[in-house]
């Protein structure tokens, strides 16, 4: 894991973050999503919304970097579900190049991430996942995240409904 540093993103970042968000989602999406609806997350599409999100901090953004590529990214901020407290952070997105899925990359991220929200004062994360996405259940739960069974909803992904959950831990 030494290999792989994690920093805040920059502006300059945004289309390698972009180009990653395509390609892990085209990768985890396999098998969700029908073939033609997985071009929905193009690069060129999300570049303009990770410009403005590293831009802005809306979420904050760290990227996973092995010598000079970004093979990874994470966005959070404060949980944008209404009723939340304060208190109550968000993992936005966290997406992995697939071949470096396994690799520890995903855990270097999270860590970030709970640094961050532990700064921002937040004692609770949540976190969405499509119920049919196993990998990112596995990751999710693995990292101490628990279903929340009451918080299931649809979600369009293009075209497609996609049946998600909540998954809830404490900060630290």
């Amino acid at each position: 894991m030494s290999d792989y540093e994690v920093r805040p993103a920059t502006l300059r970042d945004a289309k390698a973050v972009a180009e990653v968000h395509a390609l892990a989602a085209k990768a985890a999406y396999q098998g969700i999503l029908p073939e033609e609806e997985l071009p929905v997350v193009a690069p060129a599409a999300r570049e303009a919304k990770w410009r403005e999100a590293i831009e802005y901090s809306e979420p904050q953004v760290r990227v996973a970097v092995l010598g000079s590529e970004i093979v990874g990214f994470v966005g959070f901020d404060r949980s944008r579900d209404p009723k939340t407290p304060p208190t109550t952070g968000e993992i936005w997105a966290i997406y992995v190049k697939p071949e470096h899925w396994d690799k520890g990359v995903g855990v270097a991220l999270w860590d970030a991430a709970r640094e961050g929200l532990e700064e921002e004062g937040c004692t609770t994360v949540t976190v969405w996942v499509p119920i049919r996405n196993d990998r990112a259940l596995r990751f999710h739960e693995l990292a101490g995240f628990k279903r929340e069974m009451k918080t299931a909803k649809t979600t369009a992904m293009g075209s497609v409904r996609v049946e998600e959950i909540r998954l809830k831990r404490n900060v630290i």
